[in-house]
């Protein structure tokens, strides 16, 4: 039997990147509230989501939530509408940005799963470690090559009016 690999469409891929930044986003959207979910304390969660103590405040947070809304809804619109798009360009470059933001923080999670430890807390413990190993670091890595499928991809079909 031959088999071929499959590679997601660049609507699939940006689905993907599109739910997870999205739930993310909503997850800093909670955390404005002041709610620590999953974390029993705000240090807690600070030290598993960051590896270092930095405040959960509206002013902290909200506008990382948006920027993420704004990641997913640009991945999405790229994969939706192609390049040729009037604003094929604008959609073309936050892709990009989405894929080398998400690549870069794949690759401190790689350099800080090796033992580096630049930027940490000592304080912040194994849970930042075992969560950026476990899940930070590939999902990061999975983002970047989704958004990057998609900012290869082809163009959108054009609609039949």
């Amino acid at each position: 039997m031959n088999r071929t690999r499959r590679t997601p469409t660049a609507t699939t891929a940006a689905a993907a990147v599109a739910a997870v930044l999205t739930a993310d986003g909503l997850l800093h959207v909670l955390w404005s509230t002041g709610t620590t979910w999953p974390a029993p304390d705000t240090a807690s969660l600070s030290y598993a989501v960051l590896g270092i103590d930095a405040p959960f405040t509206p002013p902290v947070v909200l506008p990382l939530a948006t920027l993420l809304f704004t990641g997913a809804a640009l991945v999405t619109a790229r994969a939706r509408l192609g390049r040729t798009h009037r604003l094929g360009r604008l959609l073309q470059a936050g892709t990009v940005a989405v894929a080398c933001g998400t690549a870069l923080r794949g690759l401190a999670g790689i350099a800080w799963a090796c033992g580096l430890r630049t930027g940490l807390d000592d304080g912040a413990g194994n849970t930042f470690h075992w969560l950026n190993l476990a899940l930070y670091t590939p999902v990061c890595l999975v983002l970047a090559a989704a958004a990057l499928r998609v900012a290869a991809g082809e163009e959108a079909p054009t609609r039949v009016r």
